[in-house]
């Protein structure tokens, strides 16, 4: 089992969310979040004062799919999540050890 964590420009959302439920994700937690990557943000102008912005507004969905599931997960989110510039997003995958459903008790792959 996998957990895929996708940090991606917040107006993307609908886009990745499309792409996962006809690539068969059936569920997914998403988080506002900020941050920045290597652009280090970007500087604005208000008032005739410039200031740098920092932290940009990101969207953090975290995804669990089990291991034959998690190419098509990858690929929907980064073809949907694409837009070509600096400050597309990340992905990060990690293993999970296991998974409890609080409801019934189920674990593991039955928990998904």
């Amino acid at each position: 089992m996998k957990k895929i964590e996708a940090v991606v420009r917040h107006y993307k959302l609908e886009d990745v969310k499309s792409a996962l439920t006809a690539a068969g994700i059936q569920g997914m937690t998403v988080t506002e979040v900020r941050g920045f990557g290597r652009q280090r943000g970007h500087k604005e102008t208000y008032r005739g004062t410039e200031y740098t912005v920092d932290f940009l507004p990101k969207v953090k969905i975290e995804i669990v799919c089990d291991d034959e599931g998690l190419s098509m997960a990858i690929e929907a989110i980064m073809n949907s999540a694409r837009t070509g510039q600096i400050g597309d997003g990340k992905i990060f995958v990690s293993d999970l050890s296991d998974i409890i459903r609080i409801r019934t008790g189920e674990s593991g792959g039955e928990a998904i």
